[in-house]
This record gives structure tokens, sequence and C-alpha cells, in this order.
């Protein structure tokens, strides 16, 4: 299966992960208020983190190997089974942890009605074995399978969530597509691989789980254990305004996140192979796609920051204006890094970088959590995110450069060159922000003029062919 039918695939899995975010999350906002969705959105970020030391680097190592070893059965069932197996014990003592956590842990008896139910999210994302999929290019029925899980999920919120008091049901319903998703795909995957004891070997794969998962443990320091330490320091309101402000960042990267994830195996085949010539095509055309999408998102973004907010929240979510203007560019700042990391180093096996990248990123997230967040709250979780993320994509461009394969990779004057043809459509915004034109039909209207203008531009003036064929041509057959 070509690139281009991949990516279509798991970029319709990707918005439609998000449309039916922005379908439901209006909605839940409204009916659970900020408190509650800040509770909810603790809850989940809590999971989320102690998922982290239970998956450890399974999400990157098994996409990996798995992409290696694929076209040999036997070779399959064994990685399969061995990655399996390593990941099972980690879940089993992260169980125990965790509930041990919930039970004597203080500060978290505010929550424990909700982390009972986060119990099966972890039990259960043992079964989801995503990165099985990913590894053998099946998107085909990821994305169909999570378009149906997702579309019984937004129904049962409009039919089970109708007041504030709802909010337990709402996050069960959160837990609830992992626990669906993990049946199906446990069940789907016995199509491909089975299980075997047979040449098993975790201690082959030890080492790599926990580089890999350390690295994600670290970075996690900037994203879920954020939303954790800013609930404690500044409560459920705030945590609130920040989730709420970083929703409309997490859909937008979500959309080059689904290139990135169908790159990877791609790129891990390329340097077993040792086509660098190839891996250094197809990087520039990540790069190239990035900027064309990034850019003109982020400026739209930071100028129509009070409408977005309104037209996601409704009222009682003004505080969240600030931090989603702090927070918007990252979704080019952390596409660049996905683009080093997860399609370049982590397929040249490069496991010290991408951790050093981490502890790199984690100090910085640390020392400015402490600084800021106390003073600032919500505001202060911004900058701690931007400034690590940051941090983390420079340490990435030193190691990158440090490959004679890969030196100067990236494309600085597409860069730039996308900025400059933006700012025509800035004095636009501009312009009708000071006309007081913040009507939704106002907001519609300058997003189809986006739209259209940057499909000029890439098309006629960039010349960028990816662009055109990921967004032009994809309604054609191969």
């Amino acid at each position: 299966m070509r690139i281009r039918t991949n990516v279509l695939y798991s970029s319709i899995l990707t918005c439609s992960n998000y449309l039916f975010q922005l379908i439901t999350y209006p909605y839940v906002s409204r009916v659970l208020g900020v408190e509650r969705i800040g509770v909810c959105n603790f809850a989940v970020s809590f999971v989320h983190y102690i998922l982290l030391f239970s998956t450890m680097g399974i999400s990157i190592l098994g996409i990996r190997e798995v992409a290696r070893c694929r076209e040999d059965r036997q070779e399959l069932n064994r990685c399969f089974s061995s990655l399996f197996y390593l990941h099972a014990v980690a879940t089993g003592i992260v169980l125990l942890l965790y509930v041990g956590a919930v039970y004597f842990v203080p500060a978290l008896y505010p929550y424990r009605d909700l982390l009972h139910i986060g119990t099966l999210q972890i039990l259960f994302n043992l079964f989801l074995v995503e990165w099985f999929f990913k590894g053998i290019e099946d998107f085909k029925y990821i994305t169909y399978r999570n378009i149906a899980v997702r579309f019984l999920y937004v129904l049962a919120v409009f039919l089970l969530v109708r007041s504030p008091e709802d909010y337990p049901v709402y996050f069960g319903l959160i837990v609830g597509t992992i626990v669906l998703n993990g049946l199906v795909n446990w069940r789907y995957r016995m199509k491909f691989v089975r299980l075997v004891w047979q040449g098993v070997s975790l201690k082959k794969y030890l080492p790599p789980f926990f580089v890999l998962g350390v690295y994600l443990l670290l970075t996690s320091m900037y994203t879920s254990f954020n939303v954790l330490y800013l609930g404690f320091v500044g409560g459920d309101t705030e945590v609130g305004y920040y989730t709420t402000a970083s929703k409309m960042y997490t859909v937008l990267l979500g959309l080059f996140t689904a290139f990135t994830g169908v790159m990877m195996p791609r790129m891990s085949n390329l340097v077993a192979q040792g086509d660098y010539g190839a891996v250094r095509r197809l990087s520039r055309q990540s790069f190239n796609l990035l900027f064309a999408c990034a850019v003109p998102l982020v400026f739209f973004c930071e100028a129509f920051a009070p409408q977005l907010i309104g037209l996601l929240s409704g009222p009682g979510y003004e505080e969240a204006i600030v931090p989603m203007r702090i927070i918007m560019p990252l979704v080019l700042v952390i596409g660049m890094e996905q683009i080093l990391i997860v399609q370049l180093l982590t397929p040249l096996r490069q496991d010290r970088a991408v951790f050093v990248n981490s502890v790199f990123g984690a100090a910085v997230a640390l020392l400015t959590n402490v600084l800021l967040v106390h003073h600032y709250l919500s505001v202060g979780s911004s900058w701690v995110w931007v400034l690590s993320e940051l941090s983390v994509l420079c340490s990435a461009l030193y190691f990158i450069n440090r490959q004679p394969q890969l030196g100067g990779i990236i494309p600085w004057a597409g860069l730039m060159k996308n900025i400059l043809w933006m700012l025509p459509l800035l004095v636009i915004y501009l312009l009708a922000q000071g006309l007081g034109c913040n009507s939704l039909l106002w907001l519609a209207g300058c997003a189809l003029l986006t739209m259209g203008y940057v499909l000029l531009v890439q098309v006629r003036v960039m010349r960028n062919d990816l662009f055109v064929n990921v967004f032009v041509k994809l309604g054609k057959r191969e």
C-alpha cells in the first residue's frame, strides 16, 4: 500500500477523532461547566500519566519492530508475543501501584470515583495493541474501527450526559472507548498474528522498552504532568481553562500527526535498506507539508482566539484565550519535533539521542513549573509547555546535524516563504477584528478565504508537490 493511501486513511482517522471531539466538547463544556470539566480532565491526565508507566516505550518500539519483521510470519509472532508479554508484566505492576495511590494519597480522594473507573482503561490498554496495526500499516482497519466506536461514543454522550452531576458518566464514556477498542482489536489481531511461547525474548526488547519509555515519561513533564501540577496548585477551574486552551491545538496538531504516524514504519524500512536518499526526500516533503499547514493555522488561531474559544466552550471560558494564544505556535514546533524524532532519530535507532532530548525538556519543564505556575496558573503552564518543547526541538536539531547523511535536512527557506506569504492574510484578519466582525459567519468566511489562499499559494507559488498530492489528488484511485 502506497504512502498516499495510508495518509488518506490516517488523515480520515485523525480528522474523525477530533471532529467527534469538536461535536461533543462544546456540548459537554456547557453542560458540566468549567469546574467539572477540570475535574474530568484532571482524572484523564492522571490515568494517562499512569498509563505511561505501563506502556513505557511500546507505542514507539512496537511500531518499529513490527515494521522491521512484518514479512516473516514466524518472526512476527515471536516479536509480537515478546512485546505483549513485556507490556503485560509492566501493566500488572503499575495496576498495583495505581490502586495503592488511589487509596493512600490524600490529594486523590476527591477523584476516587473517577479513578476507580480509570482502572479499566489501564487494563484494557494492554489489549489495544494499536502499535501492531500501525507497524503492519493496516490503517484502513484502524480508521473504520475507530470511526464506529467514536460514533457510538458521541451518541452516548448526548443521551447520557444531561446535567453537571453526570460528569462520572462522561468520564466513564471516555474510558469505555478504550475498553471497546481493546476488545475489538484483540480479536482482529488473530487474523495476522498469534501468541507464542517458543522463541520469545523479553531481554532483547527490555532496554529500548525502558529507554523509549523514560523518554515518554520525561516528555509528559510538560504534557500530562503539567496538568496534574496545575490541578494541585491552581485547582480544577484553572485546569478547565488550560485544557480548553489546548483543545484547538490538539486538534490541529493531530492532523499532522496522522501523516507522521504513517511515515514512521516506512522510514524504518528505508533505514533498514540503507536508502538514505529516499529518507532525505521524504523528510523534506514532510517539512514542506508541515509548513504549508501549520503556518496558516497558527496565524488564523492567534487572530481569532476569542471567537474560537467562544465557539468551542461558550461563556465562562474567557480566561482560556491568553493560554490558547501562547500554546498555538506549538503546532509548528512539535510538528518539527515529530519529524526529527519520530521519523528520523527513532528509525535510525538513536535511542540515546531521543532520551537526552527528553531529559533536556523535562529539566526545563521542572524548573519553569516551579517558577511560573504558582504565580501565573494556566498562563504559566502554557509557557512551561512552550519553553519545554522549544528546548527539545533545539536538542533534536543538534543530534540530527550530527548525522552526516541528514545534515541540513530542514528547508528553513521554505518556512520563511510560508510565513511571508501569510502576512497579507494577517492584515485581513486584523482589519476584520478592528471592524468588530466577530460573528460566526465572519469566522467561517475568513476560514474559507484562508483555505483558498493557502491552496493557491502552495500550488501556484510554492510548487509544493506533496501538498498537491495529499490535498488535491487524494480522491483519485491509484
